[in-house]
């Protein structure tokens, strides 16, 4: 099974990331406009005017260490795994990123593969006080 990787160096310690992995609220700031949180703690994000709409479970949130979210809905996202590794570097902080668990690398797989690639630069933005808002406004996609 197919995995998609990423890391980056953040200048923010772990305690200023970690919301940002593990909330709606964090996602709000650098992935997605449209978020909803349920009572039970899972996600809900909605693109493109909710035609696709991604739902995550939190499996296990460590403070200021790891975020682990099961993403159960979605034909290519339901059964895999988004995992936000929090490694203190000094004052930085350096994120292991992977969305784990395709079944394969398809079109569709790739595209995500890039599409992570500019939500983790917009992740380290939100983190070092840049506020760059989310990618994916409601109805299309901030750029």
């Amino acid at each position: 099974m197919p995995d998609i990787v990423h890391s980056i160096q953040v200048e923010a310690g772990p305690g200023t990331l970690f919301p940002l992995v593990a909330s709606g609220a964090g996602f709000q700031t650098w992935w997605a406009e449209d978020v909803s949180t349920a009572p039970d703690g899972k996600v809900e994000l909605g693109f493109f005017r909710r035609t696709t709409v991604y739902r995550l479970r939190p499996v296990s949130l460590e403070a200021g260490r790891k975020a682990v979210w099961q993403c159960e809905t979605g034909q290519e996202w339901n059964g895999t795994r988004l995992v936000f590794d929090l490694e203190p570097r000094g004052p930085a902080t350096l994120v292991r990123f992977s969305h784990a668990g395709w079944n394969s690398a398809t079109d569709f797989f790739v595209s995500c593969n890039t599409t992570w690639g500019e939500l983790m630069f917009r992740l380290k933005a939100a983190a070092e006080g840049k506020k760059p808002g989310p990618l994916f406004l409601a109805d299309r996609l901030a750029y």
